[in-house]
Formats: structure tokens, sequence, C-alpha cells
């Protein structure tokens, strides 16, 4: 096997494999005690029953270069700018609990990188085997510094300065540098974020000269566990201000009645019996009222209001929904391709499941107006990630319209009812077309032209 991940090239010790679709890992015999003691111990069983290690299979092999082939669950990568603020909490807690659990086995984690977990149900996991070591007396934990720049900065940032800055992660993909933390938070009174950030860097800086210097540091192990239940409890005190966005009170203030917004879902309704769908991806789903009418499929609900989802998730949560998948998107300006050879990190379109369809209601005339997105961008957009499309179009004189065009010149002459449909027909058939009682909109279903 060859076709190693992209984002799988930094760690000696094991290698992704992408063999037609099927995810394998590749461990290798540099690897070999840390991964037997990982078996071994009951720490491996202990962290997959709580489902916080994704389970593997032991895959017969005949490669002697490398010690075990494995095959991981599969699961969706997001990354943790698409997460909100809970998600990302939720994520550094695990973190925090895997290690936890693995000190009192004899081992710890030697990476605490936030693109190694990943949500399968709706509930955070580590997904990377190796990330464990043997745990060495004396030693201070390798992850530290590595997990406040992954995890405890973004959310000190996200909580005290604004919900959107977990997006610094976009521009610093490993991490983000705790002097640059300290800068941005100022003087702030929360003691744990003084010694995790702020003196944490300051020490950073004063050693940053004594690479070629041997610091002898012997730090017990109750003293490891002490520093780890101190982050524990600091990432569980932060939580966001009490702040409105632009989207995130949406439906309260809609110019639906309420015959109109039971019409809408009674189509929708109607379109999934159509289809059927196993996946869904829906576009602008702010906190999911319309995501949730396919509760028997995989959704993915996409939203470019960060509270919005915040909002999606903690519903989902409280509900134990575990179909439900709320990430922070924005469409005019996707998750980009970064890191190493912008292949490290890839865009939203390179990790699809391969949706059956895809929903966007609400949301053609924010793009064509506010965004000046012509209607065959968005049509050639929907129709790369799947074969079905439900899409609303909303007339001109609809309220909502009015607002937006009462402080700007119209010059979108083109943002007709006929025109979307000439444009759409060209990729899609119109396999159905109902207008929304006592609205000037219109809901669609589409399909692909082969």
């Amino acid at each position: 096997m060859t076709n190693i991940e992209k984002s799988s090239f930094k760690d000696p010790d094991s290698s992704v494999i992408n063999e037609n679709g099927e995810i394998y890992r590749q461990i290798n015999f540099s690897y070999q005690n840390d991964y037997d003691k990982l078996m071994s111990s009951g720490l491996y069983n202990e962290l997959t029953q709580k489902q916080l290690l994704i389970t593997h299979q032991e895959i017969e092999q005949h490669d002697r270069g490398i010690y075990k082939l494995i095959k991981p669950e599969k699961v969706f990568i997001t990354y943790p700018w698409e997460w909100s603020f809970s998600q990302l909490k939720d994520c550094a807690l695990a973190t925090l609990q895997i290690q936890l659990t693995a000190l009192e086995y004899g081992m710890s984690l030697k990476d605490a990188n936030c693109y190694n977990i990943q949500f399968k149900n709706n509930k955070p996991l580590l997904i990377d085997t190796s990330s464990f070591e043997q745990y060495k007396e004396g030693h201070a934990w390798t992850a530290y510094r590595q997990f406040c720049e992954n995890f405890l900065a973004p959310l000190a940032l996200m909580t005290y300065k604004d919900i959107r800055l977990n997006n610094l992660l976009v521009t610093n993909i490993n991490g983000i540098p705790l002097d640059l933390a300290s800068k941005l938070l100022g003087n702030i009174f929360n003691l744990d974020l003084y010694l995790h950030i702020k003196l944490h860097s300051k020490l950073q800086d004063k050693y940053a000269g004594e690479h070629n210097k041997k610091i002898n540091v012997n730090i017990s192990k109750q003293s490891q566990i002490n520093l780890v239940k101190s982050l524990i409890n600091c990432v569980k005190h932060l939580k966001l201000k009490d702040f409105h966005t632009e989207w995130d009170d949406y439906y309260n203030f809609t110019n639906y009645e309420k015959e109109s917004f039971n019409h809408k879902k009674e189509i929708i309704i109607e379109y999934k019996n159509r289809i059927n769908p196993k996946k869904v991806w829906d576009f602008g789903a702010n906190i999911g009222v319309f995501s949730r009418l396919f509760k028997d499929s995989e959704i993915f609900a996409f939203d470019i209001d960060s509270l919005a989802v915040e909002k999606n998730y903690l519903n989902a949560k409280h509900n134990n929904e575990t179909k439900i998948f709320p990430l922070v998107f924005d469409l005019t300006n996707p998750s980009p391709s970064v890191g190493w050879n912008n292949e490290e990190r890839m865009n939203l379109i390179n990790r699809s499941n391969n949706p059956d369809i895809v929903m966007a209601l609400a949301l053609i005339h924010h793009l064509r107006i506010t965004y000046n997105i012509p209607f065959y961008k968005i049509r050639d957009y929907f129709s790369q990630i799947s074969p079905y499309l439900i899409i609303e179009f909303v007339e001109k004189n609809d309220s909502q319209i009015q607002k937006m065009l009462s402080n700007r010149e119209d010059i979108f002459g083109d943002y007709t009812i006929e025109e979307f449909e000439k444009v759409f027909n060209n990729t899609y058939e119109i396999v159905d077309k109902t207008p929304i009682k006592n609205t000037h909109r219109c809901l669609y279903l589409m399909r692909r032209k082969s």
C-alpha cells in the first residue's frame, strides 16, 4: 500500500493509508513497544469503551517492513475552524480526559494535535492510535505546549474576545502561538489562563535561545496529573459571553406565517420521501430546524453564523441526536486547502462524503444579491457535490429582499424566477416546483442531468 494520506507524513511511527476509499494505518517497528503496551495494558479497551478512542481491527499483512496494519473506523474529517465554541471545548476536554486515563495505565499522549480529534455521533474521539507513548518517570508532558496552542489559546480568544477567532487556526494550522494569544488577550483576570498562556509564553521566550543546553526538569507523575486537572478546570470554566450575531435568532424574525412555515416543512418532507437520502448536506442550516426533517439521514448542517452553529450543536447534545452534525461554513469563503503544498488540510469538496442531496433554503438571494455571485456559479458549486438539490427561490417582492435593497441600488436585473430556472435547467432537471403558501417563495426539487 503506497497511497499515504497527504496529512500523514510527520509521524515516523505510523502512516495513514487511503486504499480505494478504505482507510488503514500502518504501524512501524519503531512504535512496536508503545503499540503493544497500548493494547495489552487495558488502556485501549477503556478508552474505546468510553468512546474516547477510535476502534480498529488488525489486518493480516505480509509486508515485513512494517509491524502491524490496522483498519480503524472511518469518520468524516473536519477542522477546528469549522467547529463551534462548544465543539472545540468538548474536543479539548476529551484530549485531557484521554491523557488523564493514559497516565493511569503508564502511558501518555505524545501529541495533542487538534486534528487528531474528530467526531462520531456528535462525540469527540481520538483517531490517531499511535499518539501514545510509555510514560517516563520524571519527564514533563511532551504535548503540554501543543495542547495550549491547539485548544486553550483559541478557546480563550473565543471566550474573551470574539467567537470567530478560531479562524486564526486557518493561518496557524499548528496552533495559535502563545505569544500571539497573550498579546491578543491583553489584561484578563484569570489565573489559570495567566499560568497556561501568559506565563507559559514568557517561559518559552526565556528559553528560546537555550536549544543547545539540556534543561533538567524532574516532574513527578502526580505533578503531571495535577497539571492536567488544572487544564480541565480551566477549560470547563471558559464560557461564551452573552451576545448575539446577525442570524442566531433568525426564526424569531422571519416573515413566515405559521401556515407558510408548516407548508414549507410539508414540501420538504415530501421531497425527502421521494429521494430517501442516506446523507444530506444543508447549507444555511441556521439552528437546524429544517435539517432535522431528515431525521433518519446523516446530516451535515452548515452555517456561516458561529453562534447559530453553537446553538445547533448544543441542541443536538441535549437531545442526544447523533445523526446531525453542525459545522461553521462560509459558502462565499469555504475552508481552504492549507498546509504543506496546500495538501495537508483539504477543502470541503475534497473531503466530501458523497451526500445524496444538497439543501439550500432561503440562501440564494443572499448569495446573488449580498455577495453578487452569479446563478451559474451557485449552480455549478452545488451540482459537483450531489445528484439532488432542494433549493428555495425568494422573489424580489419578498419583504426580506426589499430590506436588502432598501439602502443600495438594484443592479440585479437578472434576479428573476425565469432566469433562475433557465440557468439551473442547463445542469438540473426540475423534478418539482411548489410555491410556499402565502409567500413570494418557491421550493424546487432538482436532479442533476447525467
